[in-house]
């Protein structure tokens, strides 16, 4: 069994904010399940079975800073272990819309985060992040703009990451965590610069083999007998 974690602030003027992409995901994941909420100590919960794996949907209802409190009591309640809790989350650090798994570490400054570590006792927990970016005027002070409503575009950008999310958490519990890894983990810009490195190095391998045909024939055309 696993628990799929989503972080976030309950209230409905947090729904639409950056940092409330984590809720947005399970929220989606459990209207594609067809599963109904109900409430567990500190937290709501669904439960139901995705990729052949019985899995628990949560969302704690603490408020962010708090989050481990509610997610502490459901691992102790459902006797699991820290690998058997994935999250997603929020991420300053990576692009708008783009996906990173790992396996554990720290908190990355995601108070969410530091309350699951402290009180699950380990950073020995899977996680997905989603990425938010950072403002561009690069203010020190980001609670603001975590907790505000991204512009339009951004918004899209961010709901079309929350989709490829759910393919994620599939992609987790049917190919393992290190294959999904392996799959999502790959940076879009240094994909594109390699994919551009391969097309001009095939652009130029056949321009190559077009100049020798061009002087095996001028050689073959030089060297025929003349009437």
């Amino acid at each position: 069994m696993k628990l799929l974690v989503g972080l976030g602030n309950p209230g409905a003027q947090y729904e639409r904010t950056r940092h409330n992409v984590g809720f947005r995901v399970i929220d989606a994941l459990a209207e594609k399940l067809g599963v109904r909420w109900e409430r567990r100590g500190r937290a709501m919960i669904a439960n139901s079975t995705l990729e052949h794996e019985k899995v628990v949907l949560v969302k704690p209802i603490t408020f962010m800073n708090n989050s481990g409190e509610a997610v502490g009591e459901l691992q102790r309640w459902f006797k699991l272990e820290p690998e058997d809790i994935l999250v997603v989350y929020d991420e300053l650090d990576l692009p708008v819309g783009q996906l990173r798994v790992r396996a554990r570490g720290s908190a990355g400054g995601h108070n969410g985060m530091k309350s699951l570590i402290q009180h699950l006792h380990t950073d020995q927990f899977p996680r997905l992040r989603v990425g938010i970016g950072r403002p561009a005027n690069h203010r020190p002070d980001t609670i603001n703009y975590v907790l505000g409503i991204p512009p339009k575009d951004e918004y899209i950008t961010l709901l079309q990451a929350e989709d490829k999310a759910l393919e994620a958490f599939s992609l987790i519990l049917r190919e393992g965590l290190d294959q999904a890894m392996n799959t999502l983990n790959v940076d879009p810009e240094a994909q594109r610069k390699a994919e551009e490195k391969r097309r001009l190095k095939q652009e130029r391998e056949a321009a190559r083999q077009q100049q020798a045909t061009i002087g095996e024939k001028q050689t073959e055309d030089s060297s025929s007998p003349r009437a």
